[in-house]
């Protein structure tokens, strides 16, 4: 077994959803330069067309195709499985990655911030992919599995308000939904995994990674010493959605640089 044959995707399609950006950016770039076609949507039609011009210009095995969907309502998820389905009969990998935050201080947090937050995180996830349910069971087989892959959170692992209760809230949703579909989806020779991501550089996250002073101040306060970087998720992604991930369901990989480890100081240390 060879690390071409564990991790190249020649000739597998998948569907990045928020992939003009961050993390789902990260992701599209991994997928294409494996050798698989990845189809791009996000609201936002022009940048995930432009996305995908950059990717195709890499001349690498894969290509990508972008487009406009939006996860974020009932017409919405329909429209955008309807697109899926208009642009290809085959699909091998879904990653759940498009989602929403809100921050505001205890006290101030308002009631909207729980019903938007939840409808994209939580409900437009678990919606698409019962949408395009029937397409990754006709791709998935018992040596070669579809691949879900749902974008969690470390804030989803432990408890960081920090600001953002319902976005954490709707991680730790999204996290137990993974294992609750990786039960249900096994017999249909479909994995089901997470990402639990840190500080990466993103839209969402751009009022702390945005400038290299500010990711510094970040990166201190990660145990691993500094933000996530475009190679930990495409290390990510080639493991679950290659050969060498078709044996693993259920699990949440944490790619946090150890902030889902860190505990309270040692209370013992004074005295000894």
């Amino acid at each position: 077994m060879t690390p071409e044959t564990l991790f190249s995707l020649q000739g597998k399609t998948a569907l990045v959803t928020g992939g003009a950006t961050g993390i789902g950016r990260m992701a599209a770039e991994a997928l294409v330069r494996a050798g698989a076609r990845v189809l791009i949507a996000s609201r936002k039609a022009d940048a995930c067309i432009a996305v995908a011009e950059k990717l195709n210009a890499l001349n690498a095995p894969g290509q990508a195709d972008g487009f406009g969907g939006d996860v974020a309502t009932k017409e919405g998820i329909e429209a955008l499985a309807s697109e899926v389905q208009n642009r290809t009969d085959q699909l091998d990998i879904l990653m759940n990655n498009a989602g929403v935050s809100w921050g505001a201080p205890m006290g101030q947090f308002p009631h909207e911030a729980w019903e938007k937050i939840m409808s994209v995180n939580v409900a437009g996830l678990f919606d698409l992919t019962q949408k395009l349910l029937p397409m990754l069971m006709k791709s998935g087989s018992v040596d070669d599995p579809a691949r879900v892959i749902n974008v969690g959170s470390v804030m989803g692992e432990v408890p960081m308000g920090d600001g953002a209760y319902s976005y954490s809230a709707s991680k730790a949703a999204v996290l137990h939904l993974t294992k609750i579909m990786a039960k249900e989806f096994s017999p249909y020779h479909i994995t089901v995994n997470a990402l639990a991501p840190g500080p990466f550089v993103s839209r969402m996250t751009a009022f702390a990674t945005g400038d290299e002073e500010t990711r510094e101040k970040v990166g201190k306060s990660v145990p691993l010493g500094r933000v996530g970087r475009e190679e930990d998720i495409a290390g990510c992604m080639l493991f679950l959605c290659g050969r060498g991930g078709s044996y693993v369901t259920g699990a949440v990989i944490p790619v946090s640089g150890g902030i889902n480890v860190v505990t309270a100081g040692n209370i013992f240390a004074e005295a000894l």
